[in-house]
């Protein structure tokens, strides 16, 4: 819940949830006490800032940030034409709140964003110098005024972090990705092939990737040693850069040497993390870089028919990728799987968070400063 004098606004969640076929609202309960509107209006806004360079380099009037203003709507006292805005079916937690405090102050509110409005992702900086993140950030800000276009003033508004993320839903027919690649080597005969095999295509953050890779050498080199990382592509559309970071890797020479004419087929595991990536630039997040609990971004997602490089804002991707070393001369002989790391469905994949609430039946109120903000998106769908 978040205060504006004598308003406060209860927020069912912090997090815009894309369900990759469409995107769950914030939505909740503004109270307002008494007549202390007078004619006055209270006004959600949600902004998004899109930040593509450090703010310590924007000298001679060069800005290295957008800023959008996407949803600008009326939330009190409610105004049923206001599309967007309020909705004629409540949720079960709007319609306990009512119930809670009472239906005479209180005006139930939801709030959507643009079927196109970017994922939230946060690129860590490498240090704790810079004032703002490069990054897609959303910020709702409820104020009190006369009409949506004015300037709010500070002791009459209020800003609430938020974020908007994608989710994954098992697929009964989820794919087993695989990738083959081979490599003849001059004045050698024969060939080096490697097989790389995951046993599904979407992973979920902070869970392990098991991967089988089969290596075939029927060429007269030998292989000294393997190597396997996860490797996380980002590409920012605002500047149309792109660069990619190892989050996760395992050397092994178990098996090896690998002589002419022999196989191995071997298992490994690796498990990305944001908390063994911690101060390393360029790694793209999910939540802010202080979050103890912020995880890697997801995998950039878009309904069926469109393409992921239409996508806006920063575009996320990952691949496992295996390398064979063959010594010095023989090069090495390297294949790339792309996969899928997403967020669980609530629905199915349920944890209960350790919170600090005030029991009133059996609603939680959650003060925002304590919010564990990558475990609100449990909350959707309740």
């Amino acid at each position: 819940m978040v205060f504006i004098g004598k308003v406060v606004a209860y927020l069912s969640r912090r997090d815009f949830v894309d369900h990759i076929s469409h995107t769950s609202p914030v939505d909740g309960v503004v109270v307002v006490e008494g007549d202390y509107l007078r004619g006055r209006k209270v006004f959600a806004r949600v902004t998004v800032t899109f930040r593509y360079g450090r703010e310590e380099d924007e000298v001679m009037g060069l800005h290295f940030s957008r800023e959008m203003e996407l949803v600008n709507t009326q939330v009190a006292p409610n105004n049923n034409n206001n599309k967007g805005s309020n909705t004629e079916k409540l949720t079960s937690v709007q319609e306990r709140l009512v119930k809670h405090l009472g239906a005479e102050n209180c005006c139930p509110f939801s709030v959507a964003l643009p079927p196109n409005a970017p994922c939230s992702v946060i690129l860590d900086s490498g240090d704790d110098t810079s004032a703002q993140h490069l990054g897609v950030v959303y910020e709702l800000r409820l104020y009190v005024g006369e009409h949506k276009l004015e300037h709010p003033h500070r002791r009459s508004s209020i800003s609430v972090a938020v974020r908007k993320i994608q989710i994954a839903r098992p697929h009964p027919n989820d794919r087993q990705p695989h990738a083959l690649v081979s490599r003849g080597f001059t004045l050698s005969p024969g060939k080096l092939t490697l097989g790389v095999h995951l046993h599904r295509e979407t992973f979920f953050h902070g869970e392990a990737l098991e991967a089988r890779i089969d290596v075939t050498n029927c060429s007269k080199k030998t292989v000294k040693s393997m190597k396997a990382q996860v490797v996380q592509h980002v590409e920012v559309t605002m500047n149309n850069s792109h660069f990619s970071r190892v989050i996760s890797s395992l050397e092994s020479r178990e098996g090896c040497p690998i002589t002419p004419g022999t196989n191995l087929n071997k298992t490994f595991s690796l498990t990305p993390l944001a908390s063994s990536n911690q101060k390393r630039f360029g790694i793209a997040l999910d939540g802010q870089v202080k979050d103890q609990d912020a995880n890697l971004a997801s995998s950039t997602m878009v309904a069926a028919g469109k393409n992921v490089n239409d996508a806006l804002g920063i575009i996320v991707s990952y691949s496992l990728r295996v390398k064979l070393n063959c010594g010095a001369i023989g090069g090495e002989l390297t294949a790339d799987l792309p996969f899928k790391l997403m967020h669980p469905d609530p629905q199915t994949s349920h944890k209960s968070p350790v919170r600090r609430s005030l029991s009133c039946n059996d609603l939680e109120f959650e003060d925002f400063a304590q919010l564990r903000r990558s475990l609100s998106i449990l909350d959707d769908e309740k």
